[in-house]
């Protein structure tokens, strides 16, 4: 019997569920994502993935979401010339007053003043996005 083969325990199979919407995230951060159709994928109710999903990762699956948007959002203001408007849009934010708050309250600072103090990191981007990872502890 190999350990594939071995029945997983329900806190095991939860995990892997929760794995499963987190990856969503990672995947999809630009689309429309709420907790609901997050809660679907993880097969669960919303309020019990919402708790269970910050009991593993430490943050609300809304905050990891931000975070993530962030983070791309980031890259995007070191390594393009698009405009802070169309980067808020490409990583899944409906305003650019939304997105200038959040990029704010994560990194404090304006993504304007980010682009301007940010240059282009010249190493492997496993590095770059472990470097430049926004902190969920503010």
């Amino acid at each position: 019997m190999t350990s594939e083969d071995a029945v997983k325990t329900p806190g095991e199979d939860q995990n892997r569920r929760l794995l499963r919407a987190r990856d969503a995230m990672d995947r999809s951060f630009a689309e429309p994502l709420d907790v609901p159709a997050l809660a679907r994928v993880a097969l669960m109710s919303p309020a019990h993935f919402s708790r269970q999903f910050r009991a593993a990762f430490g943050e609300t699956p809304h905050r990891y979401l931000q975070r993530r948007r962030i983070e791309r959002a980031c890259a995007m203001l070191r390594d393009s010339d698009a405009t802070v408007t169309e980067i808020a849009l490409n990583v899944g934010f409906d305003s650019l007053g939304t997105f200038s708050r959040t990029f704010s309250a994560l990194i404090g600072r304006s993504p304007t003043q980010y682009r301007a103090q940010a240059a282009p990191l010249n190493a492997p981007v496993c590095f770059v996005k472990s470097w430049t990872r926004p902190s969920s502890y503010g």
